[in-house]
């Protein structure tokens, strides 16, 4: 008979727990959360002090019977929900839903399910940390009443469907804003000298130009260019100096939940969703044979630490797997970001005798690729550092000082299991001394073109995120899903890009909440948030500071801003009914629909024409949208393959008179360049409105 009722959030954790405890433990589980606040309102009394209004979640009532006839027959009840924020508040939940008032609760966690882990748990019980409740119940509070107040005013002014959130609107601001610096930008032409001279062992090495006159120097064009090749050509080539010396490379620090979502990002492929699914299925267990195992540690953790057990267990590992030279020597603490929360440990493998081989056959594709990721980071986190000979050469021609560096290993330390993404590739070692002069087998130019920032991707904006303190490890998922789900972002090869309808709603959010869409702001609140699960500040005093000035926002921002005009009527005739078509809005962004839908269904991509003629064949310039949403320009006979004319800026109908190509727009001050790259020619758009 079991005497003591054990409730974790996972029903997928429920058969193995089971077998560690035995008969006199029943384990159930309360699958997430039981009590919430109503969808149908807000659900905050903002009053009456903004006492929340918490309701059971529909079809959790069946459950909640059952859990709270466990729980009478009991003799203590150990609520066992994961060790994070969101766990302790669904415990909390969990106390006043089954009733246990006069019972023997106890709260327990354990950041692995293995034995050892959770028997020592229940060896060391304790109380509800309500600071941690209050902490969650504040950050629930705040993104209720963002999204519920700001979202219906997106639904009345631009369509139904809409949202905006505390996080997901920064976030989608992060991607406008370096949508905006990308399309603002213009390149600019630079060259580069680069010389290869003879060795006598190797096939030769390269060195670039540095100086000129022992000063920095920009060299603009390709004429300026050749004169420094040709001046080069009569002068001898000098090592002007050798250095060797060793460069050590640390072994990286064991995932956090950002960093795992960033590697397997590039590493692997994994959108941050697709990572945290297989994570959580790693975390709660995989069946081998006929057991259910949990094979890595709690998946959201911000926290590098590792515990002294899991230490001790990768060193034995590592000296009778590798060797005791490849053990990591003279541990350093390493600094914390002001942003960890520390209450857990990193994310690492459960048991190291169980290597990513001896799994393989147990695990899909997916799942073996990601644990391989996780065991073999955790293992070179405990690994001896690399190290490199490094070879800095300079090189002396008349007035022109060359300079080249390379790296052979010395010691591959963590880098025999463990590479990151971009991880530097090894080179060779050069065998030159001072004063030698130098075979030059040639000597080339080339030209560059200034870059401005990437787009993010996933893995980029993670980290962006990260750096600025906006949200935690458990929204980063979730928030990037919403924004692509809600048509605000598209991704194509990786990339995200913000739909015409995300720049729509960010226009709103900037020009009437600020404040929300604001950065640094956002991190800030998340560092009160940590202050309450600290015990320092009381939860409710942030919302009272909070709200007030958020309601004289909302209700500003409703007065004011006009209703966006999604259906505009076209003069395109309906093919079926002959109804003029209107432009509609989808969160896929505009489209050709008939007015009498639903009678009539007919619909057809969208298309502006610009008021340019095609520098091709003549015809209607117009703008289009790709399948993710992307806006370019195209003629309008690209669908009858008359013309091939597409072009991400908007062209100006002109040709270049310099090598003929085609002119378009660029930058905020819609400068006039040639689309050909190595063509030099650009002049400012005299039409261009002050």
């Amino acid at each position: 008979m079991a005497n003591n009722l054990v409730i974790v959030e996972s029903a997928a954790k429920v058969a193995t727990i089971s077998k560690f405890l035995g008969k006199s433990y029943k384990v159930e589980a309360s699958i997430g959360h039981v009590r919430d606040l109503p969808k149908s309102q807000l659900g905050i009394d903002v009053d009456n002090d903004y006492e929340p209004k918490y309701i059971t979640i529909r079809g959790k009532g069946e459950l909640i019977q059952k859990l709270r006839k466990e729980a009478k027959n009991a003799k203590c009840i150990y609520l066992a929900t994961d060790p994070d924020r969101e766990g302790e508040a669904i415990a909390w939940h969990l106390y006043f839903a089954l009733r246990l008032e006069g019972k023997i609760v106890k709260r327990i966690t354990f950041n692995e399910i293995t034995e050892v882990a959770v028997k020592d748990a229940l060896k060391h019980p304790r109380d509800i940390n309500l600071d941690l409740v209050d902490a969650q119940q504040a950050r629930r509070i705040l993104d209720r009443l963002v999204g519920y107040k700001i979202s219906p005013i997106l639904w009345k002014k631009i369509r139904k469907g809409l949202s905006a959130g505390r996080v997901q609107s920064v976030t989608l601001r992060l991607i406008c804003d370096r949508e905006k610096e990308i399309t603002e930008f213009i390149e600019q032409e630079y060259w580069s000298v680069k010389a290869l001279f003879k060795m006598s062992k190797t096939k030769g090495f390269e060195a670039t130009l540095e100086k000129i006159n022992n000063k920095k120097f920009e060299l603009k064009n390709e004429i300026d260019t050749q004169k420094v090749i040709d001046e080069c050509a009569h002068n001898n080539f000098i090592v002007l100096k050798c250095k060797n010396g060793e460069k050590i490379k640390n072994s990286p620090l064991p995932f956090t939940t950002s960093t795992m979502q960033q590697e397997a990002a590039k590493q692997l492929g994994y959108s941050t969703q697709k990572t945290m699914n297989i994570a959580q299925q790693l975390y709660e267990g995989i069946k081998i044979e006929k057991e259910q195992v949990g094979i890595v540690s709690y998946i959201r953790t911000d926290s590098t630490r590792i515990s002294e057990s899991a230490s001790l267990a990768a060193k034995e590992y590592i000296i009778n797997t590798f060797g005791e030279n490849y053990l990591k020597q003279n541990e350093k603490n390493n600094k914390k970001s002001k942003n960890i929360q520390d209450a857990h440990e990193a994310i690492r493998p459960t048991y190291l005798e169980k290597n990513p081989a001896s799994l393989k056959e147990y695990l899909s594709r997916d799942q073996y690729r990601l644990y391989n990721l996780i065991y073999n980071r955790f293992l070179a986190s405990q690994m001896k550092e690399a190290s490199f000979i490094t070879h800095s050469i300079k090189i002396q021609n008349g007035k022109y000082t060359f300079g080249a560096s390379y790296q052979k290993e010395k010691f591959d330390g963590f880098l025999k299991i463990y590479k990151e993404a971009d991880e530097e590739k090894s080179s060779k070692e050069i065998t030159v001394v001072e004063g030698e002069e130098l075979t030059l087998i040639k000597i080339d130019k080339n030209q560059h073109f200034t870059k401005p920032k990437a787009r993010y991707q996933e893995a980029s904006l993670v980290k962006t995120l990260e750096e600025n303190g906006v949200g935690r490890p458990s929204t980063y998922a979730p928030t990037i899903t919403t924004l692509l789900a809600r048509g605000y972002i598209t991704k194509e090869q990786k990339v995200l890009y913000p739909t015409d309808l995300g720049e729509i709603v960010n226009n709103i959010m900037l020009n009437y909440f600020d404040e929300i869409v604001d950065v640094e702001f956002t991190a800030q609140l998340e560092r009160i948030l940590d202050e309450i699960a600290m015990g320092n500040i009381e939860w409710k005093e942030i919302i009272k500071a909070f709200y007030p000035n958020f309601d004289k926002t909302v209700k500003k921002a409703e007065e004011e801003i006009k209703n966006i005009d999604v259906t505009e009527v076209t003069n395109i005739p309906c093919e079926k009914c002959g109804t003029n078509l209107v432009v509609r809005y989808s969160k896929y962004g505009k489209f050709f629909g008939c007015p009498n839908f639903p009678e009539c269904t007919f619909s057809k991509p969208w298309f502006e024409p610009i008021g340019v003629k095609c520098p091709l064949c003549g015809g209607e310039v117009i703008l289009k949208k790709s399948k993710k949403g992307r806006i370019y320009y195209g003629c309008e006979n690209n669908a009858d393959d008359k013309c091939s004319f597409i072009s991400w800026q908007r062209p100006t109908g002109e040709l270049c008179p310099i090598c003929g190509d085609i002119l378009v727009e660029k930058g905020k001050n819609k400068k006039i360049v040639c689309v050909n790259e190595t063509c030099n020619y650009g002049k400012e758009n005299k039409t261009k409105k002050e």
